[in-house]
């Protein structure tokens, strides 16, 4: 297919279009292709975005014609593609190059390269292939075993893979499982993915704090009070239970998704905005969270698991009721702690991360609070109205940006109150934003690792989260329930109201 690019998505890293690639995916008939992978893929299609020669290989261990696994895809995309209705011209044109393999028979990897070899030979291709491994993670070892095995990323052009999270389950099966990646693939060729990373609003942090000169002299200990995290959801486990049941809220989100814009957040301004220096900079400040002593993981940290409850007037059933999940879980939904970085720019300044499931809203934001003025001029009953400043980045779902400040009353005398000034990223560019995905693949493609987990990341992250699961293994704290529809248990309230602090409602 012949592809051009988009000159709506113009800028120093989506102006380069991918040299000609084939894309494998293993689990190409799972869930997460049909829903992520393919939607994306197709939307890059929609923008001119994938290279001019392009491959798309789907494997997995069913038996399935190339037909009849076009047919399925395009059933999917139709249904999950944030664009509709499907422009059948555009998908015809993609589909004429996807193609599948099953690799459920002893002979399926080398099926699988003879395949490869095949269809890049008659395009004429180079021989890169990205190599996506959209499986449980327990198929992550066999997988890259096999590729390595069968020398797959043994080619004339460059191999990546991309690996999704979780990346292990403690520390030492997340080194182990880097260990076998770089068996086949060196640490500049594996690609950890997050996909926080990937919304436009996430990578507005970096945008918001660096290239507009007003905010980075604030953001200091010196002017920012406190800053709080949250991670909320209206959903229960759904068809997660078999592993939200082992994973918890803990493993879910707090190692990877929490931690990650804690350390974009706080992160110290990198030389360029490249994959090496970016991921310098977010490293050092996850070295420099203070771990949680074991005997003080009580005072810093508050699990919880939901109980039955209403969500938008709908009763639903509490975590312990839910499909595949035991009646005695132990299993938090909910986690509430507090962080302090121990450097010159953050000193003293407290991070407050939370997450749960079952909250009565679904939201994701940062919310940076500053200190208060050091003089208050005005009377007590003129600023009776007046909240401490704050800047709000919400990464979903209404994507945007609000600065909260003091402004007069229009009456008579002096009467002031907090209003707020309100960027949203629909209104303000008229465009949609695009899908994580999308953005991942495509910088994946072109070999940008900028918006990607490095292993020293997830291994510090690891050094962090297990030393809180062992203490509450060992039966350190309790695990309180909260009505569904509520933001938390009532301990999450008194950890932060020992600081003189309240939680925002989004």
């Amino acid at each position: 297919m012949t592809l051009t690019a988009n000159p709506l998505r113009a800028g120093p890293r989506l102006s380069r279009i991918p040299e000609p690639s084939t894309l494998v995916i293993f689990g190409g008939s799972g869930d997460l292709s049909a829903r992520k992978l393919m939607p994306a893929l197709y939307n890059l299609a929609l923008q001119r975005l994938l290279p001019p020669t392009f491959l798309v290989v789907g494997t997995a261990r069913a038996q399935l014609a190339d037909a009849l696994f076009r047919d399925e895809l395009h059933k999917a995309v139709s249904e999950f593609s944030r664009t509709k209705p499907i422009n059948e011209e555009v998908w015809r044109s993609f589909a004429d190059h996807v193609h599948y393999v099953s690799t459920g028979t002893s002979g399926g990897y080398g099926v699988l390269g003879d395949t490869l070899n095949r269809l890049e030979g008659e395009l004429g291709m180079p021989g890169n292939r990205l190599f996506y491994l959209a499986t449980p993670p327990s198929a992550y070892g066999p997988i890259v075993h096999g590729i390595g095995a069968h020398g797959l990323a043994r080619t004339n052009g460059w191999s990546r893979v991309v690996v999704e999270k979780p990346f292990g389950n403690d520390l030492a099966s997340a080194v182990d499982l880097s260990e076998k990646l770089h068996e086949v693939f060196r640490e500049d060729q594996v690609f950890r993915i997050d996909h926080y990373l990937g919304k436009e609003t996430v990578q507005n942090i970096l945008v918001l704090r660096f290239a507009n000169a007003i905010f980075e002299p604030l953001w200091t200990r010196q002017y920012v009070d406190h800053v709080q995290i949250t991670v909320a959801e209206t959903l229960g486990v759904e068809e997660r239970a078999g592993y939200y049941d082992h994973a918890g809220a803990s493993r879910d989100v707090v190692q990877n998704h929490l931690l990650q814009l804690m350390a974009l957040v706080a992160m110290e301004p990198p030389i360029a905005f490249d994959a090496n220096a970016v991921r310098d900079e977010k490293v050092k400040v996850l070295r420099a969270i203070r771990p949680i002593a074991t005997d003080d993981v009580p005072n810093t940290t508050v699990r919880g698991q939901y109980a039955p409850g209403f969500i938008e007037g709908m009763a639903v059933r509490g975590y312990r009721e839910e499909d595949d999940v035991a009646p005695n879980s132990t299993t938090e939904t909910y986690v509430a702690m507090r962080l302090f970085i121990d450097n010159w720019r953050w000193e003293g300044t407290p991070f407050y991360l939370r997450t749960g499931k079952r909250m009565p809203k679904r939201s994701t934001e940062i919310a940076i609070q500053f200190r208060s003025a050091p003089h208050q001029v005005f009377s007590r009953e003129s600023a009776a109205g007046l909240e401490p400043n704050t800047l709000v980045l919400r990464i979903q779902p209404d994507e945007g940006i609000s600065l909260k400040f003091g402004a007069k009353v229009p009456v008579q005398g002096i009467r002031i109150r907090s209003v707020n000034m309100d960027f949203v990223y629909g209104a303000s560019f008229m465009v949609d934003a695009p899908d994580a995905y999308e953005t991942l693949i495509l910088d994946a493609l072109r070999g940008d690792a900028t918006l990607f987990t490095r292993r020293d990341e997830v291994e510090q992250q690891w050094r962090l989260v297990d030393p809180i699961i062992d203490a509450w293994r060992a039966g350190q704290i309790d695990l309180p329930t909260y009505a569904s529809g509520s933001w938390g248990p009532t301990e999450a309230d008194l950890l932060i109201a020992r600081d003189g602090r309240t939680w925002r409602q989004p």
